[in-house]
């Protein structure tokens, strides 16, 4: 993964800042200034491994010197108890840096192996899993290339990647019908306009109006089944709402073609790892 991409060593910087602050006293009061330590990740638990080049730049940011040698790759599974990298360096370097490393680290693999989970789920099935915007500021580069390493796909970036009209789009602007010829109007053609629906109305309704892509609400899967069959091929279709609750398999089962997730992202349980100086 670039680590320039987006301003990636800005946010990394700021992350260091934000966790240093006027500086580490508890290795500064204790730990010689030429002490050298060498250690290894370990992975406590099984799962996806995700951030390793994140990880090994924030230690960079800290002390050039420092130098971290992966075992395993961005999107490979570890079992507990393999070692995930090597380190050695300047001992205060190390312990500076290790809190924000590992913060990046187990994250990132905790959102991949969870896109992973989700995926096999439905292994064998026409759906795809995608992520949401549905992302802690300043996350969104990591999240979506972790989703990527997980086996899963990236919905929109950001708010100018795609038109994506909502309950409360539809509502300010008088109907999906009205909502969808706005956006024709004004979007370049290039952009696929979404639609949200929660009904085989307001299916009907965005079909009729040209959307590119439906989105199916919070349907339970009896409904959503029928909604991918009236719509027929007509448009894309995307499986949505509590979906890190539900039967993934079963709402794959409709036909649709993405389902997404936001807990993903929003809520995902850190991959436990360890940093220990042997």
């Amino acid at each position: 993964m670039n680590c320039n991409y987006l301003g990636l060593d800005e946010f990394l910087l700021t992350s260091l800042r934000e966790d240093i602050g006027t500086g580490d006293v508890t290795t500064n009061s204790c730990v010689p200034e030429d002490a050298v330590s060498s250690g290894v990740f370990r992975a406590k638990e099984p799962g996806i491994i995700c951030g390793i080049g994140i990880a090994a730049r924030v230690f960079e940011l800290v002390d050039s010197c420092i130098k971290v040698t992966p075992k395993v790759n961005d999107g490979e599974p570890v079992k507990t108890g393999d070692i995930i990298a090597e380190i050695s360096g300047k001992s205060r370097s190390i312990l500076t840096a290790e809190r924000t490393a590992l913060n990046l680290l187990q994250h990132m693999s905790g959102v991949a192996t969870k896109t992973a989970e989700a995926v096999k789920s439905i292994s064998g099935t026409h759906a795809k899993i995608v992520d949401t915007r549905k992302i802690m500021p300043n996350l969104r580069v990591l999240d979506k290339y972790a989703v990527r390493m997980g086996g899963g796909s990236n919905h929109r970036f950001n708010l100018s990647d795609g038109v994506l009209i909502k309950d409360n789009h539809i509502s300010a602007a008088g109907g999906i019908t009205n909502a969808v010829r706005l956006a024709r109007s004004s979007c370049p053609q290039t952009l696929k306009i979404e639609v949200e629906t929660e009904s085989l109305e307001q299916v009907n309704e965005a079909i009729d109006a040209g959307a590119d892509i439906i989105m199916l609400d919070n349907m339970p899967p009896k409904l959503m089944a029928q909604a991918v069959q009236l719509i027929a091929g007509r448009a894309l279709t995307e499986a949505s709402g509590n979906m890190g609750e539900r039967d993934l398999r079963a709402v794959a089962q409709t036909g649709v073609d993405f389902i997404s997730i936001g807990a993903l992202t929003h809520s995902v349980k850190a991959l436990d790892i360890s940093l220990k100086f042997g």
